[in-house]
């Protein structure tokens, strides 16, 4: 492998259902580099491997520390975080590929909105009841805490619905995202009010009972 350079071989697509392709890049090395810093590369020059100058690879992004989840993608096999994943780590030619459970919207681009219409369906909140201004709420055990802190880290990226067998474009399976929330804010002393509705919800079309 040449230390002073990056090979990428990606996964491009021009539209919604058009037919894909793989396009390869070099990009020049750098210390700390990591998956966003690349596409960035190649979007101020966008020149194949081979020489040829093609559109910029699309590609979503937002707060670049592992927090929003919109950065996700496959990358050599393996759906995580392209602002995470750091290009001294990975084998090369590194493969970068759009999730495979979400529409494609251009190149790496997914439309994740089906993960959001199922936390609306589900009632993923908390009712603003007016006793939010009361002063503190019920102490929790440190157990509940932990239960919910672990639950609370879900960013809705997808990672968990691309690595679920049960979970496809084909079906209305809402997946983990969404049961991980329900589970969340059941726990919370003022969202547990809603948990009768929640459990109707994950009863019916797309729920629990749609897994296998």
């Amino acid at each position: 492998m040449n230390k002073d350079s990056v090979k990428l071989k990606i996964k491009r697509q021009d539209k919604t259902n058009a037919k894909t392709y793989w396009q390869e890049f070099t990009i020049p090395h750098k210390q700390r580099l990591n998956i966003i810093a690349c596409l960035q590369e190649i979007q101020r020059n966008p020149l194949t491997a081979s020489g040829k100058t093609v559109s910029p690879v699309t590609w979503d992004c937002n707060c670049l520390e592992e927090v929003c989840g919109s950065c996700t993608m496959v990358i050599n096999g393996k759906v995580q975080q392209a602002c995470t994943a750091l290009v001294d780590s990975l084998q090369q030619p590194i493969t970068l590929e759009p999730m495979s459970k979400f529409p494609v919207i251009r190149d790496l681009q997914v439309d994740r909105s089906r993960i959001f219409k199922n936390l609306k369906k589900a009632q993923a909140w908390i009712e603003i009841d007016g006793t939010h201004d009361i002063g503190e709420g019920p102490i929790m055990s440190d157990k509940v805490r932990a239960q919910r802190y672990a639950l609370s880290e879900c960013m809705s990226c997808g990672c968990c619905l691309e690595a679920c067998p049960q979970f496809s474009l084909s079906n209305k399976f809402m997946g983990a995202a969404t049961f991980s929330q329900v589970r969340l804010f059941n726990l919370h002393p003022s969202g547990s009010m809603l948990k009768e509705e929640r459990l109707e919800s994950v009863m019916g079309e797309g729920g629990i009972a749609d897994c296998g």
